[in-house]
């Protein structure tokens, strides 16, 4: 019978974790804090570790840290009330096999410790660097949680990643996230956007020139490998690129030595994170992309999915930026309509779409807080036109509670589509009290028709 330790300062949770591992055959222990699960892994061999973040004393990442730097140790799972891009990131680059919000399902635990038993995880520890409280990469939704996941497995290695997605997804966002979790975070980040420098300037901004290499080199340019050196270069919409200055970068990735303009070879250590919102197998397809380049960058790909498949990012995403505009003040808020407008447009410009319209209502609305109404120039396209343009005609013609209930059905539904059908996270999601959920879905029929509920334990 797999022992597995709790370690949590909410006993009620642990008891409820309790009854439901010995439910499943395990055999649980607990622990309320980081210093006795360490003395409890001293004395005892544990199969497995399901750890509480925020604990008085010892954070869970430190615990995780140092249960990771022990001879032998077993595989940990991070759970957290409040999940953050920043902890998630920490948490796998620390080792955790994964990182789960809080409440627990009984079948997602069961899945879990179907992974984390059979064999145990081989990464290694590291200090954890913890993010700032503006931490850039927002996003709540399954699918963005797995991207932070992969980030924290990522960021402290040298493989070269290459971020594919829609543009104004956040690729540059990603690519800031893998450097300043990572090793190389000491070291500088250097951007370059392939599609904005002309063709037969980009060897020269990349690679360098001397001193009169060419009409107009009038001092040396170190070029952005060199000023990158020992960090990491990030190389924007690489999809663009001419193949004469392909065939350079490639030959650049496998010997990692550049030759300035005019001058000699030169060693250089940098990681290299492209981006392209391009469909680059299509191009290599089409002989616009070298095949080789791309099977180099693309030793490990990270695929960011567009808002409109990230439901529970949105609202997020716009009380960041509107905490962002507020600099030192209080945010504005939004209203429920206001959200509701967010959700029900299709956000074809993804985030930066999303930024530009919290910018531009900020600018213009003083009040504290921000209505359906001030949204208005966002126009009338939405996500499902039968379940969001409805509501809209039913305001017009003054019909208010079947436009209500519409609207509140499609929101409901879009936030269970978001949760895997959890009705504690819709229900934070929509800001409301969990029995309250349950009430409007009795109440609309959505008990029986919505995805089956994953209940917390």
């Amino acid at each position: 019978m797999p022992t597995i330790l709790i370690v949590d300062d909410d006993a009620a949770l642990r008891v409820g974790l309790a009854e439901t591992l010995s439910d499943l055959g395990h055999r649980p222990i607990q622990a309320a804090d980081g210093d006795a699960a360490l003395r409890l892994l001293a004395g005892q061999p544990v199969d497995a570790v399901l750890l509480d973040l925020r604990m008085p004393g010892m954070d869970g990442l430190e615990v995780l840290a140092r249960i990771r730097r022990g001879p032998a140790p077993p595989p940990v799972a991070v759970l957290t009330a409040v999940a953050t891009a920043s902890n998630t990131i920490e948490a796998m680059r620390l080792g955790a096999v994964d990182h789960l919000g809080k409440p627990v399902g009984r079948n997602d635990l069961a899945a879990l410790l179907e992974r984390m038993l059979p064999a145990r995880s081989q990464q290694g520890g590291a200090v954890a660097a913890t993010g700032g409280p503006r931490e850039q990469l927002v996003g709540a939704s399954a699918a963005m949680r797995e991207v932070q996941k992969l980030i924290g497995l990522l960021a402290d290695g040298d493989a070269t990643v290459l971020i594919t997605g829609e543009t104004g997804t956040g690729k540059e966002v990603v690519a800031h996230a893998l450097h300043r979790h990572g090793k190389r975070r000491a070291a500088p980040f250097v951007a370059v956007n392939c599609a904005a420098i002309p063709a037969d300037l980009l060897e020269s901004q990349l690679f360098g020139h001397v001193r009169g290499a060419f009409t107009g080199a009038i001092a040396n340019h170190p070029g952005a490998f060199r000023e990158a050196d020992g960090g990491t270069l990030f190389l924007d919409e690489i999809g663009d690129m001419e193949q004469p200055m392909q065939a350079k970068l490639l030959r650049v990735l496998q010997e990692r030595v550049v030759t300035p303009v005019g001058g000699r070879p030169v060693p250089v250590d940098v990681r290299i994170v492209a981006a392209s919102h391009r469909d680059l197998p299509l191009a290599v397809r089409q002989g616009r992309f070298r095949e080789d380049l791309f099977y180099r960058l693309g030793v490990v790909p990270v695929l960011l999915p567009p808002l409109r498949d990230r439901l529970a990012d949105i609202v997020p995403l716009a009380e960041h930026f509107l905490s962002l505009a507020a600099g030192d003040g209080p945010p504005q808020r939004l209203s429920a309509g206001a959200a509701a407008m967010l959700l029900a447009h299709p956000w074809p410009g993804n985030v930066r779409e999303l930024q530009n319209a919290v910018q531009r209502v900020t600018a213009l609305v003083r009040r504290p807080v921000i209505d359906a109404g001030d949204l208005d120039f966002l126009g009338g396209a939405t996500r499902s036109p039968t379940e969001a343009d409805a509501p809209a005609m039913d305001w017009l013609a003054g019909e208010l509670e079947p436009a209500v209930v519409r609207l509140e059905t499609a929101m409901i539904r879009r936030a269970l589509a978001a949760t895997g059908g959890n009705r504690t996270e819709a229900a934070r999601l929509l800001g409301i009290h969990r029995q309250l959920l349950h009430t409007k879905l009795r109440r609309y029929g959505l008990d029986a028709a919505g995805p089956a509920d994953a209940e917390p334990i």
